[in-house]
């Protein structure tokens, strides 16, 4: 087998690799692109014409009449794919990226071309061009990837899933579209828990996304239909009685000053306060008393908490652990939804509200005085759980099926890796 090669291309050497292993001179392709009048754009040219399709990025909500027609075509698309034979397996034992030459880019290629994310014209070869750079960073784009254009676990993961369960997805996903598609109002928050992503949307138009940690595999976040009718500012955190019995008893017998270092208080059922010293941490019990968390810096809420109504007890919030938004699968929470930028956000909820321009919100964080707002009109708020759609003709946009509702263990792929 041929030893894999890497070298460091871009602009006109990239493409005169490709031409080289179609048999053409490397210098007469160099020396083409130096006479050319509009080589100061080459790379923005080459790229463009790539891919084939619409953009990736939009401003349409997730979920909308839309989306359902736009996710109608892509079935049919996929539909198609099927019937052809969808497409073969990536080999996912090397981290190919942009100045490879290998044999394993003639699958990524054919793989590519068949999702749409390539252009047939740009041919098969052994090269990872700019080409194939700008496929893949659209495939990834696509996944909820991060768009570096190197193939790496989570990519392969993705890219070898079949055409068929893939079009099992737009189905099932289809159906939840149909049902709230045209029923969110004019003015709304959208937490999509796959896609661990928050849409505010107004008028038909996201004003804002967010990224989002939501949660756990075994502490899911809910389904939610509600209003937000609450932001408190510098909120105390009252431990729900799960995590007390899994994380803070157990924490509690590792370290009898957790509590303590933690700024978290202890109160029984009257409202006495109780010295965590004086209670037997062997068993269970502790779960009867009240653990809550004083404002501050280290608290699990961080600035601020976005409140509505919720059978579960769920509720949106800032957090101090601020790196888990860079981390590759946002899964991590025990049920309720952290949010990136969260600032932003309460900001846009709270325009309608007397007084709380982003100035007042920011002095009031400063202040640490605990400070509960209530929002005037409250803003519909939906957890739902879409994990496939489509934003125009050829973008079709998938996430991972985290907690396996979609019907199709394939499409786990988080709990495989």
């Amino acid at each position: 087998m041929r030893t894999s090669r890497r070298f460091f291309l871009s602009g006109a050497s990239a493409l005169a690799a490709t031409m080289v292993a179609g048999g053409a001179s490397a210098q007469d392709v160099i020396a083409d692109i130096l006479k050319s009048s509009g080589r100061s754009n080459w790379d923005d040219q080459f790229d463009a014409r790539a891919s084939q399709g619409g953009k990736v990025a939009s401003t349409l909500p997730i979920v909308s009449l839309q989306t359902v027609a736009y996710t109608e075509q892509a079935i049919a698309q996929y539909q198609n794919i099927v019937a052809q034979g969808g497409w073969g397996p990536v080999p996912d034992t090397k981290k190919l990226q942009l100045g490879v030459i290998d044999p394993d880019v003639v699958p990524l290629r054919r793989r590519l071309m068949v999702s749409g994310d390539l252009a047939e014209g740009a041919g098969i070869s052994e090269a990872f061009d700019s080409y194939v750079d700008s496929a893949v960073k659209r495939f990834q784009a696509r996944h909820g990837l991060p768009a570096d254009g190197t193939l790496g676990q989570y990519t392969y993961a993705a890219m070898n899933v079949s055409a068929q369960v893939r079009l099992g997805q737009l189905q099932t996903n289809l159906q939840r579209l149909n049902e709230r598609a045209g029923t969110l109002g004019n003015r709304y928050v959208l937490v999509d828990i796959p896609g661990a992503q928050i849409e505010a949307v107004e008028n038909d138009r996201v004003v804002l996304r967010h990224t989002a940690v939501v949660g756990k595999i075994d502490r899911q976040t809910p389904i939610v239909d509600s209003k937000i009718n609450e932001i408190i500012v510098n909120p105390y955190w009252n431990a729900p009685v799960s995590i007390v019995r899994k994380d803070i008893i157990p924490l509690m017998r590792k370290d009898p000053n957790y509590l303590k270092d933690s700024n978290i208080r202890l109160f029984a059922p009257d409202g006495s306060e109780v010295d965590p010293l004086t209670v037997d941490w062997s068993t269970d019990d502790a779960a009867k008393y009240r653990f809550r968390q004083d404002p501050g810096a280290g608290n699990a809420m961080a600035s601020v908490k976005i409140n509505f109504p919720s059978p579960d007890g769920v509720y949106m919030h800032d957090t101090p652990q601020q790196s888990l938004f860079g981390k590759m699968m946002r899964f991590d929470s025990s049920g309720c939804v952290r949010v990136q930028n969260v600032r932003d956000l309460v900001t846009w909820i709270l325009r309608d509200t007397p007084g709380w321009t982003r100035q007042h919100f920011e002095a009031s964080i400063k202040s640490g005085e605990n400070i509960p707002v209530q929002v005037t009109n409250p803003v519909p708020v939906y957890f739902l759980y879409i994990s496939a759609w489509s934003t125009g003709p050829g973008v079709v946009q998938f996430r991972d099926d985290i907690y396996g509702l979609d019907g199709a263990n394939e499409l786990q792929i988080t709990s495989a890796l």
